[in-house]
């Protein structure tokens, strides 16, 4: 073993790139279509660790959803959630927070009324009501499985507009692919959307779509550069991998950014390297391409 960690290390020295900041999508880039971290993106992760890299979980799920996926990788890490709104680290130290304020996001989900059948609320806490939703005859076909493990943090509200007695991180709107259109339209005509970001996640095969609005700025990208500038490392020592449209703009923030081989035509078009599936371990795939790190046995 200290043989192998020498070798990985001196490896390292050699890499062309200095490499001190990998941030790593969860849904569609890390798990695999079984929602499960293949072997070889585990080891690969694991050594790039043991490299000196920091690996920062950037998800659109909230912090306490993304720990079981983080205790996977088994070494201490940050995790940006909630799309950006949340920057803690796995023991539990908070870097930052950014909230919705709650009349703002009273008059959007008003706005949104013909949609409360798949709005969910997503509060900072780690007890029932850290989602709230009215009901969810919108989204049980397409989130159903999220609903059920979940359950334990869900508090139903009706109307969804009695449980802003606080701010909120983040408003979602969920379903199949063809009702969150109709979402998108909608929300396209709120008079303070211009004051709000928003954020997509859309997997086709799945027939599943999520818009996230969060306030104004935040994002996977605005995190991570936000924390990358508090340590001191620059743009050209950052690597992101991702998938979907929600990794847009921390892809744009990294300096070596890589696309997963499932992402959607749309996204592979932007000049970015590819990788392979999630189910090919694209993960480790990339890193095999940037650090020339082996991840065999």
């Amino acid at each position: 073993m200290r043989f192998e960690r020498l070798f990985l290390v001196l490896r390292l020295s050699h890499v062309p790139h200095n490499i001190r900041l990998l941030a790593l999508d969860i849904d569609g880039t890390l798990l695999n279509s079984e929602f499960a971290i293949g072997e070889r993106d585990l080891t690969a992760l694991r050594r790039a660790h043991e490299m000196g890299v920091q690996v920062m979980l950037c998800t659109g799920r909230r912090h306490t959803f993304a720990m079981p996926v983080a205790k996977q990788l088994g070494f201490e890490m940050w995790l940006c959630t909630s799309n950006g709104a949340v920057t803690r680290s796995s023991s539990g130290k908070t870097f930052h927070r950014e909230f919705l304020g709650a009349e703002v996001c009273r008059q959007l989900v008003q706005h949104m009324a013909e949609f409360r059948g798949g709005t969910v609320l997503t509060f900072d806490k780690d007890t029932r009501g850290a989602l709230v939703i009215e009901r969810d005859d919108d989204m049980r076909e397409s989130v159903g499985r999220w609903l059920d493990h979940n359950a334990a943090y869900i508090e139903h509200f009706s109307p969804i507009e009695m449980s802003l007695t606080e701010d909120p991180l983040q408003a979602m709107f969920c379903g199949t692919i063809e009702r969150v259109e109709q979402a998108e339209r909608r929300l396209a005509e709120f008079p303070l959307l211009p004051g709000l970001s928003v954020m997509k996640t859309q997997y086709d095969h799945r027939n599943l779509s999520m818009v996230d609005v969060l306030p104004k700025g935040v994002s996977k990208g605005h995190a991570m550069a936000r924390w990358a500038a508090a340590h001191g490392i620059a743009k050209d020592q950052i690597m992101a991998i991702g998938d979907n449209f929600n990794d847009v703009d921390m892809l744009e923030a990294a300096g070596h950014p890589f696309i997963m081989g499932n992402a959607c035509a749309e996204l592979k078009q932007n000049g970015w390297r590819l990788t392979l599936s999630n189910d090919e371990c694209g993960v480790a795939a990339a890193l095999e391409q940037l650090l020339g790190a082996s991840t065999k046995a």
